[in-house]
């Protein structure tokens, strides 16, 4: 169904039941998942978040700067980045991690044309330290890389099914769109991802599909082209 392929893997997802840090279980069957995608041909990046360990905006953030607060969050995304190619490459894939932040010691400098050659030659590619800048979320970080390398389709991995009308833990009549539109998704406010990160996809006509992580198989199922989660298109 897609060719190219960008994730958006949220540090939560890595953490799983502990809430905190990375749980290592966890990490390598999200890997197992990710190695099976490959096997398909399909060429995978992917944006890790960092709310695992800290987060910009967080409540444990309130009292800092926050430039240092959203650079505190970009280094913790570095760290899931190392946990999830550690992971990969147990199962046996290829794996590049390119950081906004240059940081030699662990991982390369993204370079946009380096990321897609990694791409074409079957790398797996993970991109961290978001956008490198403080105020934009890895959310936008996402719909970014994702125009920057020309992918198919950007997915956002979360703990819900897809987009609902209100918050499914808090409202139990919310009802799941099985399609929206971008527009639709800023008119009512719904923060499924983050609204610069909305705009540049509705802007640039890339197509987004939102669904549970904690479905084993659904990235699958997603990338071939089954009906999984909520697809925002214009």
């Amino acid at each position: 169904m897609y060719k190219r392929v960008l994730l958006k893997l949220s540090g939560e997802a890595l953490a799983a039941d502990r809430g905190f840090g990375v749980d290592v279980t966890r990490v390598h069957e999200i890997a197992a998942e990710l190695a099976d995608v490959h096997t398909m041909g399909v060429e995978l990046a992917i944006v890790v978040g960092g709310g695992n360990f800290f987060r910009g905006v967080a409540e444990q953030a309130r009292d800092m700067d926050r430039v240092s607060a959203d650079h505190m969050g970009m280094l913790a995304t570095i760290i899931n980045a190392l946990a999830v190619q550690d992971a990969l490459e147990k199962q046996d894939v290829h794996c590049r991690v390119m950081s906004a932040i240059e940081m030699n010691q662990v991982s390369e400098p993204y370079i946009r044309r380096r990321a897609i050659r990694h791409l074409e030659k079957g790398r797996i590619v993970i991109f961290a330290a978001g956008t490198g800048n403080p105020y934009f979320s890895t959310d936008t970080a996402a719909s970014l890389r994702a125009m920057e390398i020309k992918a198919d389709v950007l997915l956002k991995a979360t703990k819900v099914e897809g987009i609902y009308s209100s918050d499914p833990v808090l409202n139990i009549d919310a009802v799941k769109f099985d399609q929206i539109s971008y527009m639709e998704i800023l008119q009512r406010n719904l923060r499924v991802m983050d609204m610069t990160a909305v705009s540049l996809c509705k802007d640039n006509d890339l197509p987004m599909i939102i669904f549970s992580m904690n479905q084993p198989g659904n990235i699958r199922r997603v990338i071939a082209g089954e009906k999984v989660g909520s697809l925002v298109t214009t």
